[in-house]
This record gives structure tokens, C-alpha cells and sequence, in this order.
């Protein structure tokens, strides 16, 4: 027989239905509903670059001769570069930024960074997720308080997700809402195992006091995560498209999401990442592939939003944690540097270029400057995109980048 005693003793070592956060909230996920996402309630993907993406190779200025110097075996050439203008071109293995661009849903964010950069990455992705340098306190992340704020009296399942099998982003810490992390829709199942768990919940309930705070944590976080997981196993039996992903990782986790959207799930916030960008040594090949898997993979996805009718409530956007130094060292790579660009794509977007080229010729200890704070791009998907007031969750007013439509 199972009783309180020996369900709470155990219940905390066996294997979850998903794997949580770090944050400790006062329960784990509102109770699942059943609506579809309203009509016009705007969803943000974040495409995390983990490693430093080199956006001297990936927005190229292939006719300015110091970057052609500087990188002898790495530049970009001009008859190679997808052009955007006279001066500036994507790497040629990013054709499907260029397609994105062409067909007006890509907006180019240039030179963003922010003030005294770490080259750390762990520090400087800590300062991208929370707004905060080390010597504040960083319990929580900027999407952790836009949940916060934004679903505070509201009964919404699942607001955030984070798709994939790393870390969750601290981006997404909250201090009242705890994101599941879904490292797959098979995995993620409601099991014959979770099942009889869930009747354990309630039988064990039936005879609980309604002071026992620990249990109804219990109740509520796993009763939470079963009916979520029973809400993504229905959403997963139901969708089709006409879009043929590429076979990468970056793209099945993407038309996961894409696929969870269509199912009508509430979730506002969907995380992902793609890793690898940390090119020391031997650039050229690995950074090709990966900006080939992120630009393919982007490119079907938007594409697939559109089909589905949902893509003028979707933007993506894609960043990494600083840049590379304009010089390449000896192992034909590139060091951590400072500023790099920032993508946001979707039906929403002002295309084109924004904000200014960092310059070559003007170096702070070899790297390129930054002209855009990243919390100014913040801004700009806060007020702009998902609806709130960014001073309160940035701790200070920025001016949004005019790279949305009104």
C-alpha cells in the first residue's frame, strides 16, 4: 500500500515526465486548458547560437580591403558573398537567410553587443539571458520575468517550452513559473508508469490535510506535467505539411515547434538552441555547416508558418553571445570578439539591414565595436512583439529597434 510517507520519499527520485528548471516557484505549470492561442496573441522563438557566432563571415564586408587582410584564408570574397548591397553579403553557405531576406521576412540587426564585453561564455551568455552583470543577483532571466508579468491571474498551460536536451537557457528562469525542457515529442508521452502515478496523486490526495503544503506542491507540479504531456501527445498526431526540413537537428527541433503551434498549445515563448560556434580552429568548414543548418532550417520554418496560416503571429530570433576578432590567429580560426548580429525573422519584421556595420578599421583591442545594446533588441520584442512595458523587466528604458512593422 502506498502511503503520503512513501509516495514523497520516492516521488522526487524517480524519472520525471519532463526535465524542470532551477527555479523553485510555488507550483510548476497553471492547469493545462484546453483553448486554442487566440487569434492575434503574438509567439516568440528564440534560436539560441551558442559558442560566439563569427558575424564578420556571416554578414561579410567582402570589399573592405583590412578584412580581407585580416582574414587571408577565412574572408568572405566578393564572388562568393550573397549580396545584400554594394558592400555587405551573407556567408554562401547561408542561402536561406538570403531567401528569408529576399522574400522581406528577415531583419538584420548589425553590431549588437553591449558595454566592457566578457569574452567569457558563460558570462557574457549570463548577461545576454538576464540583463544583469556578475555583481548583481540573477535569480531569474528577461523571459522568465516577461512570464511572470505576463501570465500573473492567468490559467495558461505550458507558457514557455524549451525544446532540446542542454541546459535550460537561464533566459527562461522565473520566479513564479517553472518551463519544462522537451528534449522530444516521443519522449515526451504519458507512459502506463505516469498514469498509475497519477492515480497514486489522487488517491493519495483524497486523505491529505489542505494545510500540507508540500504535498499539494506535489500534487499540483505532477498533475501539471501529466496533463501537459497528454495535451503535446494529442498535438503530435495531428499535423502535416507540404515543407521538407532539412535533416539537422536545429531543423527537427524547429518543426517540433512548428508543429506545437499548430496545435493550438497557449505557450507564448518556445527556446532552442544550436551549438558549435566556438570556431578556434579551422573555420571554414564548421562554421559553413552551421550557418547552412541554421539558415536551411529558419528558412523551412518560416515557410511552414506561413502554409499553416500562422506566420504574422510568429518571429524568431536568432543570437549568440558575442562575436569573433576580425583578425584570424594560426589555426586558421577566429578568437572571442564583442558585437555580431542579431536576426529576427517572420511576416512582422521591417527587412533589411539595421543599425550600422561595425567598422574594421575602428578596433577596441581587436575586435569590432558594438552601436546596438542587445536590450535595446529586447525592447523592441517586448513592446513590440509580445505586448508588455520592457522597463520593468530590463530595469531600464531602451528605444526599440525599428525593425518591426506597426
Amino acid at each position: 500500500m502506498t502511503t503520503r510517507r512513501s509516495f514523497l520519499k520516492t516521488s522526487f527520485g524517480t524519472s520525471a515526465v519532463v526535465s524542470l528548471g532551477t527555479t523553485a516557484p510555488r507550483f510548476l505549470l497553471r492547469a493545462c486548458g484546453a483553448d486554442a492561442n487566440p487569434a492575434g496573441e503574438n509567439i516568440l522563438v528564440v534560436i539560441q547560437l551558442s559558442g560566439g557566432n563569427d558575424g564578420l563571415n556571416t554578414i561579410a564586408p567582402f570589399r573592405e580591403e583590412v578584412y580581407r587582410r585580416a582574414r587571408p584564408v577565412l574572408a568572405v570574397r566578393s564572388e562568393d558573398a550573397l549580396k545584400i548591397d554594394d558592400s555587405l553579403g551573407f556567408h554562401p553557405a547561408a542561402q536561406g537567410l538570403s531567401d528569408l531576406l529576399e522574400n522581406n521576412c528577415l531583419a538584420i540587426v548589425q553590431g549588437v553587443g553591449y558595454p566592457n564585453p566578457n569574452r567569457s561564455h558563460f558570462e557574457s551568455m549570463d548577461i545576454w539571458h538576464t540583463c544583469r552583470r556578475k555583481t548583481s543577483i540573477r535569480k531569474d532571466g528577461w523571459l522568465g520575468r516577461f512570464l511572470d508579468v505576463s501570465q500573473q491571474g492567468k490559467a495558461i498551460n505550458l507558457p514557455a517550452i524549451h525544446l532540446g536536451h542542454e541546459q535550460q537557457p537561464l533566459a527562461l528562469a522565473s520566479q513564479e513559473i517553472r518551463v519544462p525542457s522537451v528534449t522530444s515529442l516521443r519522449k515526451f508521452r504519458l507512459t502506463e508508469s505516469s498514469q498509475k502515478m497519477r492515480q497514486t496523486i489522487a488517491q493519495i490526495g483524497r486523505g491529505a490535510s489542505s494545510g500540507d503544503d508540500l504535498l499539494g506542491f506535489v500534487q499540483t507540479s505532477t498533475g501539471s506535467a501529466l496533463s501537459a504531456s497528454e495535451q503535446i501527445e494529442v498535438a503530435s498526431g495531428n499535423y502535416s505539411t507540404d515543407i521538407t526540413y532539412p535533416d539537422s537537428g536545429l531543423a527537427q527541433k524547429l518543426k517540433t515547434v512548428a508543429q506545437l503551434i499548430d496545435s493550438g498549445l497557449q505557450t507564448r515563448i518556445y527556446y532552442v538552441t544550436l551549438d558549435g560556434f566556438d570556431t578556434h580552429s579551422r573555420q571554414a568548414p564548421v562554421h559553413a555547416a552551421l550557418l547552412k543548418e541554421l539558415s536551411s532550417a529558419l528558412d523551412s520554418f518560416v515557410r511552414d508558418l506561413d502554409e499553416h496560416g500562422h506566420g504574422n503571429r510568429v518571429l524568431t530570433m536568432a543570437f549568440s553571445e558575442f562575436g569573433r576578432r576580425l583578425k584570424e590567429n594560426a589555426s586558421e580560426g577566429t578568437d572571442h570578439g564583442a558585437a555580431a548580429p542579431v536576426f529576427l525573422a517572420g511576416q512582422g519584421v521591417k527587412p533589411g539591414l539595421h543599425g550600422k556595420q561595425p567598422a574594421v578599421h575602428d578596433l577596441d583591442d581587436g575586435d569590432v565595436k558594438f552601436h546596438t545594446d542587445f536590450r535595446h533588441v529586447y525592447a523592441t520584442v517586448l513592446d513590440g512583439w509580445l505586448g508588455v512595458a520592457s522597463a520593468s523587466i530590463l530595469g531600464d528604458t531602451y528605444t526599440p529597434v525599428p525593425a518591426l512593422k506597426s
